[in-house]
């Protein structure tokens, strides 16, 4: 319970300044919407969902490397590619972010 509510406080401090700054930006160039609400919010969640599945499989990766270190380079070449796609995945909700804004 109380990493549920450590992850939302970091959540509400990442996405509020963000989408504050985006409405701002729309209020004057479109008079208003939820494209900006939509972008800080979707693009607030990609990041936290992007960061904590990185680290679960960073120490997922780690500790099967600690009981096999024969295993290391197949371990660590599938690693890299996950962390690659998950990556892209955040960069994709950063277009779909900017394509919302602008």
């Amino acid at each position: 319970m109380r990493g549920m509510l450590k992850v939302l406080g970091v959540m509400a401090a990442v996405v509020l300044p963000t989408v504050s700054a985006f409405a701002e930006t729309a209020a004057v160039a479109a008079g208003g919407g939820y494209g900006p609400l939509a972008a800080g919010l979707g693009l607030g969640l990609a990041v936290i969902g992007g960061a904590m599945a990185q680290g679960k499989i960073c120490a997922a990766a780690m500790e099967g490397i600690a009981r096999n270190p024969n295993a290391q380079e197949k371990m660590f070449v599938s690693m890299i590619i996950g962390l690659v796609l998950i990556e892209s995945l955040v960069i994709y909700m950063l277009v779909i972010a900017f394509s919302l804004v602008g």
